[in-house]
């Protein structure tokens, strides 16, 4: 037996029976009780014989359920803690001074990698191309994935050594970037960035089970207790691997890739099916592109231009999907971010209602970054839990004006969401943003950057209180999970996952939340993070 017991803090339980305590007890991973410091103290008298126990004084710290980020990029994310940091970088020439950098550097053989490049930053917001890398990388295949992972961008060596030229076709739901000559101009779209990827190294086994230690390590110095990742094989094996070694403390739920929809049918695997660490999620599938890339899925054009952007999916694909996956016990999450997108996917949901509605299955959209007003209300009727990410409203505030204008009323529409009776499930989308749950709360909360940007907030209308947010990183995201009846509240029978803050968020003012840290993680009673 090994026990844990919190003493004299204040901790949200999200418990109705008992929504504040002040101790907490927790017996081999589960909470045994929740109640008075004095209660828990006289329960620690019995369990002392029977093995040992660890205490710690919150000295009035705030604990919350732990918290869990319901869309990150897991292994990929700390794989790109070692590829070329170009996440804010604030000019094409900061760009490519760190990718010379990193090509003088690199061996024989190797790929130059990068992330985060953000072109709406630069001085001349415009898109570049391939003749800005190949002045500082002329020979090395350079390859950098936009913020969004929705573009990428290449210098000549990575288009020649992926076969990419004038000749070579769009493939079916992406784009190759050309010049006003027909020459491949170094961006891909879409589902052309595969065209890179065949030519590129594999991730070897190694390399992503560093890389899912390295990323468990960050999450738990900033509270996150579980993931929900929409990652291909080689991430789902990296987490088995954890697992069985004992290594895995996060609790992850693994959504699978809708080009292996087959091979999960025919070997038996639902929505669900795992251990305490592990298990099974929906099937991941998108449906248009993004924001940023201007080739998110729209009603009507993106503002002064004609462009409508891109439907991966027709509706009838979608639908098929999402039966197909029903039939055998699989839920699906969908990625829309888009009006049209988003429109598209919950008529699918709606037309196979009554396939997967009985089955309880989580249908989930990820991202729902805009909708027309007459959808609001849907996602409650249907029944589909809004799986987002508050950074992106405030990270994405001066590019939605731009290129979506008035629409962006309804973009990121969190209260509307909720006041229309919808599942709340919110993340990150690391490595696009953060992972720290702390920025993903002040931008629900406020609707503000850190910097007090814009005053008043973006769409203050649709601003959410401190509970309702804590409540979409704990039991939003357990619910989205089927994990509700052990996750996402602080009570007896639940798992003993808890992240514990330096100020008390619940009663304090939204500033609070900048100012607060996290002093504690604690995953399965035990303690993983202290600072």
């Amino acid at each position: 037996m090994r026990a844990l017991a919190l003493l004299d803090g204040r901790i949200s339980t999200l418990d109705p029976r008992a929504p504040e305590a002040e101790a907490l007890l927790a017996v081999d991973g589960t909470i045994q009780q929740t109640g008075t410091t004095r209660d828990v103290r006289d329960a620690l008298a019995a369990l002392r014989r029977s093995g040992p126990v660890e205490e710690l004084d919150l000295a009035g710290k705030r604990a919350l359920p732990g918290l869990t980020d319901s869309h990150i990029h897991f292994v990929n994310y700390g794989l790109n803690l070692e590829r070329v940091e170009l996440t804010a970088a604030p000019s094409l020439e900061v760009v490519t001074q760190r990718v010379g950098h990193a090509a003088r550097e690199a061996p024989a053989g190797e790929w130059v990698r990068g992330w985060g490049w953000d072109h709406s930053l630069w001085p001349e917001p415009r898109f570049p191309d391939r003749h800005a890398l190949d002045a500082v990388a002329p020979r090395i295949p350079v390859a950098l994935r936009r913020k969004d992972g929705h573009m990428m961008w290449l210098n000549s060596a990575a288009l020649a050594a992926a076969g990419i030229s004038a000749t070579t076709p769009d493939p079916p739901g992406g784009r190759i970037g050309r010049d006003s000559h027909g020459e491949p101009d170094g961006l891909l779209f879409e589902n052309a960035q595969d065209l890179a990827y065949r030519a590129m190294p594999e991730v070897t086994p190694a390399q992503a089970e560093r890389a899912a230690r390295r990323a468990q390590a960050e999450l738990h110095r900033v509270g996150v207790t579980g993931i929900h990742v929409p990652e291909a094989a080689f991430a789902f094996r990296a987490l088995q691997t954890l697992d069985r070694a004992g290594e895995l403390a996060l609790r992850a739920t693994m959504m699978l890739t809708h080009d292996g929809l087959a091979e999960a049918i025919e070997t038996g695997l639902t929505s669900g099916f795992g251990g305490a660490f592990l298990r099974a999620g929906p099937v991941k599938l998108f449906v248009d592109g993004s924001l940023g890339s201007e080739t998110a899925a729209m009603l009507s054009p993106f503002e002064r231009s004609d462009n409508t952007g891109m439907l991966i999916m027709s509706a009838d694909e979608i639908a098929a999907s999402v039966e197909r996956a029903a039939r055998a016990g699989l839920a699906c999450a969908i990625h829309a971010i888009g009006d049209r997108a988003n429109r598209v996917v919950l008529d699918a949901f709606e037309r196979t209602r009554d396939v997967w509605a009985p089955l309880d299955l989580r249908q989930r959209i990820e991202h729902v970054q805009v909708l027309h007003p007459d959808d609001v209300p849907r996602l409650a009727r249907i029944g589909v839990i809004a799986s987002v990410q508050p950074i992106h409203a405030t990270q994405d505030m001066d590019l939605v004006d731009k290129l979506w204008g008035a629409r962006g009323r309804y973009a990121y529409a969190f209260k509307s969401l909720l006041d229309s009776g919808a599942h709340l499930a919110f993340g990150s989308d690391a490595p696009v943003e953060t992972p720290d749950p702390l920025a993903g709360l002040y931008a629900a909360v406020a609707r503000r950057r850190p910097d007090g940007r814009p005053e008043g907030g973006w769409y203050p209308q649709e601003c959410i209180d401190i509970a309702q947010a804590v409540k979409a990183y704990t039991v939003g995201a357990a619910y989205a999970a089927g994990a509700e009846a052990v996750s996402g509240r602080l009570a007896p029978g639940y798992w003993a996952d808890v992240t514990i803050l330096t100020e008390d968020l619940i009663t304090g003012p939204a500033e609070a939340i900048l100012r607060s840290r996290v002093a504690h993680t604690i995953v399965d009673g035990r303690i993983v993070y202290s600072t």
